[in-house]
């Protein structure tokens, strides 16, 4: 009987042991997992297989969402940038066809909005005309350039999951990533591995940048040639930001706005019935031609003007804004597209307008004012974008993570000195023959206008020896006009018009 106890005494103790073993075994663990750094590998990446249908033709494409450094000159990494390549599957020769690179702008913005809306194999689930729906979420884009072309949307530093290493750099540090010149210097470098790692060297290539992208992609492509000995086939440029016009101000900065002012004003049947009868695009070339023979001149002139002519055009301009002559005449015959959002509307329902889509309506705390309170497009944006992308990255494309997806980061101060992208663009195309540009805006975009977005392409080549390498394309919409349905398939069909236009099928690059 002693024995016997004894024998179950000590069993008992070494199934206590083991237990205890295990415990501090699961307690380590769990302390592992807690600790657990809220980082991402400089260099990473996951792939996973996907079909869509595009036109009609089922797709079976790869994505690749990953991780690649920016190095310094002595081989370290300096930030690392999240990047989603997506190739189309069972290409018999990669090395004909087109790669595009796609960045937004800001800047400091992620490449989520052209990713998730405009170009890639899955968009937004929202309503027609763009404005969110719940639940949140995401659908096949029928209309997506993915047949035609592989594509890699990029996260410059600090956004979407891109970020610099350390993330809390010095001042000095900071000045190789936040600023026009060390933007467009970096992401040539990065491009560069990129192709490489990718065997793309041999592919036709083009890059489109939305917004502030425009300034991007107009430097890039000089730094592309110059700095890394890589030519373009096409540069887009979507809603593009000319900061030669946007931050200079003056007579032709304020001149250029009032065709949008024009566009915005009939969407909202504010006009003169004379006007607001006629379709949009029957009245804008008037507004264009007046804007640009006589309220440049007339602005340029001051107070130098005449009584009578500033009448005139304080009359002229209430025409084609939908705002009084009174209202012009009190500024001097300068309105600024703060005023315009707050007052078009401030005796129709005293509603504000959208700055990136002028479609979009808000409210403020008080009617009267020279500007709005909030921008109701961007929020209604915010609502789908935000959910949609960080599920997308997580969950379809099963890229995981707790780093927080920036959709805007922290990139200011930025800085805007010696700003050469303009004749940058000149500069590729005139050593480039197969260069050539795609120029795309919304009529209803007050922030970067399509009247802006055509001068800025006007003054690209003054010359006008290059003209016929440049396209513009208008839709009726705003910044982001493909989040129009509508807008979605022919903008999509514009790019992939342009892009088969401007393969080299053979013909030397000469001229």
């Amino acid at each position: 009987m002693n024995k016997l106890f004894l024998g179950i005494l000590l069993l008992n103790c070494f199934q206590f042991s083991l237990s205890a073993q295990e415990k501090e075994t699961a307690k380590a663990e769990t302390t592992k997992h807690s600790a657990h750094e809220r980082k991402i590998p400089i260099d990473t990446s996951v792939t996973t297989q996907h079909s869509v249908t595009i036109n009609g033709t089922p797709i079976d494409y790869t994505a690749t969402t990953g991780m690649q450094p920016v190095w310094d000159e002595s081989g370290q990494p300096t930030a690392s940038l999240q990047y989603t390549y997506y190739t189309r599957n069972n290409v018999k020769d990669r090395a004909a066809r087109p790669l595009l690179i796609s960045f937004n702008g800001g800047p400091g913005s992620a490449s989520v909005w052209m990713h998730l809306a405009y170009t890639g194999p899955r968009i937004l689930k929202i309503d027609d005309e763009g404005y969110p729906v719940q639940p949140y979420g995401i659908k096949d884009n029928p209309f997506s350039v993915l047949d035609v072309t592989d594509i890699v949307y990029v996260n410059p530093a600090n956004t979407g999951y891109s970020r610099t290493i350390p993330e809390q750099l010095e001042v000095k540090d900071r000045k190789k990533f936040f600023g026009i010149n060390a933007d467009i210097k970096y992401l040539a470098e990065w491009l560069n591995t990129f192709v490489t790692r990718n065997n793309r060297w041999q592919s036709p290539k083009y890059i489109v940048g939305e917004s502030y992208g425009g300034t991007r992609v107009m430097g890039l492509s000089l730094a592309l040639q110059d700095q890394q000995w890589m030519y373009l086939n096409g540069v887009i440029m979507v809603s593009p930001a000319d900061y030669k016009v946007i931050r200079v101000g003056g007579p032709v900065s304020d001149a250029l706005n009032l065709p949008y002012f024009t566009a915005a004003a009939w969407y909202h049947k504010a006009l003169p019935d004379e006007l607001q009868s006629k379709d949009l695009l029957d009245i804008l070339p008037e507004s264009e031609d007046y804007t640009l023979n006589t309220l440049i001149p007339a602005l340029a002139k001051g107070w130098h003007i005449k009584d009578s002519d500033r009448d005139a055009v304080a009359e002229k301009m209430a025409y084609y804004s939908g705002l009084s002559k009174t209202e012009i005449l009190n500024q001097n015959l300068v309105i600024s597209t703060s005023y315009f959002w707050k007052n078009l509307l401030k005796d129709k329902g005293a509603f504000t307008l959208g700055r990136l889509d002028s479609r979009y309506l808000g409210f403020d705390r008080q009617v009267s004012g020279m500007e709005t309170d909030y921008n109701p497009e961007l929020t209604s944006w915010l609502h789908s974008f935000t959910p949609a992308i960080n599920y997308y990255l997580q969950e379809e494309l099963n890229f995981k993570t707790d780093i927080k997806y920036n959709m805007f980061g922290p990139v200011h101060p930025w800085d805007n000195e010696n700003d050469t992208t303009r004749d940058d663009l000149r500069l590729a195309m005139a050593q480039n023959p197969y260069l050539n540009v795609l120029v795309q805006s919304g009529y209803f975009d007050g922030a970067t206008t399509y009247f802006n977005a055509k001068y800025t392409m006007w003054q690209v080549d003054p010359s006008g020896r290059m003209k016929d390498r440049f396209e513009f394309k208008g839709y009726r919409s705003g910044h982001m006009m493909y989040l129009r349905r509508e807008d979605l398939k022919v903008a999509n069909d514009d790019i992939r018009a342009f892009i088969e236009r401007t393969l080299a099928k053979g013909k030397s690059a000469k001229y």
